[in-house]
């Protein structure tokens, strides 16, 4: 297991670009064609990460809290994660899924590929750029001695690095309106985990 500070509840610094990317593909859409969930999982703290997600404009938090994974390792939270994606793939297609090129606290950079391995979805890993068009995400990433276009139909789950934007700061409204907000929580029960 994993041994995480009294902190572990803030969203990942990384995190904000991944929402920052979700959010900005959404807005280059037509309106109503795509819904963005934030999804955690953690202890009762880190309903503080997808409440920060819904003050910058997500449409919906689902935060998966149950004691049995606290101090998970990268290949657990990547089962979970990919089981609660699935259940909220029954009530809304996800076509894509979107994340921070690493978590803070373990620095391991694995759970996009551990996750897009769950989940069965193609892999583009460290985007610095990302575009969605007619079915496919593309990315750019640049490396110490490359720089990589990539592209892979969609479903497919994509990290992005900081390089990726600049993300956006909560707006008083959005700030209010997420108080509101509800946050679906799903126990490894209700996912279908023992």
């Amino acid at each position: 297991t994993v041994t995480r500070t009294a902190d572990d509840g803030t969203m990942n610094e990384l995190d904000e670009n991944a929402v920052e990317a979700a959010l900005q593909i959404k807005e280059s859409l037509p309106e109503g064609e795509c819904e963005v969930f934030a999804l955690t999982m953690g202890g009762a703290d880190a309903t503080a990460a997808v409440r920060k997600a819904l003050q910058l404009g997500v449409d919906h938090a689902v935060h998966v809290n149950d004691e049995a994974v606290a101090g998970s390792d990268v290949f657990c939270t990547a089962t979970v994660l990919a089981a609660a994606v699935a259940k909220i793939g029954e009530e809304t297609p996800v076509d894509m899924v979107i994340t921070g090129m690493a978590a803070l606290d373990g620095l391991t950079s694995m759970l996009p590929t551990a996750l897009a391995h769950k989940l069965g979805f193609a892999q583009l890993t460290l985007a610095s750029a990302l575009t969605v068009a007619d079915g496919a995400a593309t990315i750019e990433r640049h490396l110490p001695d490359a720089h990589d276009t990539v592209s892979a139909k969609l479903p497919a789950l994509v990290s992005v690095t900081d390089e990726a934007n600049k993300p956006r700061y909560p707006n008083f409204k959005l700030i209010m309106a997420a108080r509101s907000k509800p946050i679906a929580t799903y126990s490894l029960a209700d996912l279908g985990i023992d």
